[in-house]
């Protein structure tokens, strides 16, 4: 804009720490964004261990070493919380962005460029990502179980399934720390 001299006014910021700035914005968008799309493949998970719930089914193993009802049964129960913290999470990061992009956007060409409280956003973030992790970490459990109905339980020393089970625990572990870390680095910056 120009004064009312014909030269260029200079630009004003107001600093106001409870509001983000356009570049921030975009940033917290694209991590929704991410969000959103690893719930996803994780939901798609969940539905195939889902799938996995037939009764009378036979591990590859010997048949004393065949899970009983009760690991389908909690099989099914870690499957459906799991599917529930993952579409918790979903939902809030889709609220998030839905604020973001149409609610706070005096321009439509400008979605990324909204002002939005920090505070409501940081804690959106934070209850979306452990959502996430919660979800996670009963994809793992049902994961467990779903081992223990394909390869027999780990109560009668199947090498096959205690290694799947170490494997899985030691690598979801792993990711889990380094998400939550991350996570709390972010919130507390």
């Amino acid at each position: 804009m120009l004064d009312n001299y014909g030269s260029p006014e200079p630009r004003r910021t107001t600093l106001n720490p409870t509001y983000s700035s356009a570049s921030t914005t975009s940033v917290h968008v694209s991590a929704l964004d991410g969000l959103v799309n690893v719930n996803s493949l994780f939901t798609i998970a969940v539905f195939v261990g889902l799938s996995l719930t037939t009764p009378n089914q036979h591990s590859l193993e010997n048949s004393a070493c065949d899970a009983g009802v009760d690991v389908a049964k909690k099989l099914l129960v870690f499957e459906v919380v799991s599917f529930s913290f993952f579409l918790f999470s979903s939902l809030v990061a889709q609220g998030l962005k839905l604020a973001i992009n149409l609610l706070n956007s005096k321009d439509v060409d400008e979605a990324f460029r909204a002002h939005i409280n920090l505070k409501v956003l940081r804690f959106g973030m934070l209850g979306s990502a452990v959502g996430s992790v919660m979800g996670c970490v009963f994809l793992m459990l049902s994961m467990v179980n779903v081992i223990e109905i394909r390869l027999g339980m780990l109560s009668c020393g199947s090498k096959s399934a205690v290694h799947s089970v170490a494997a899985l625990s030691i690598l979801v572990s792993t990711a889990l720390v380094v998400y939550i870390s991350t996570a709390v680095y972010a919130f507390l910056h």
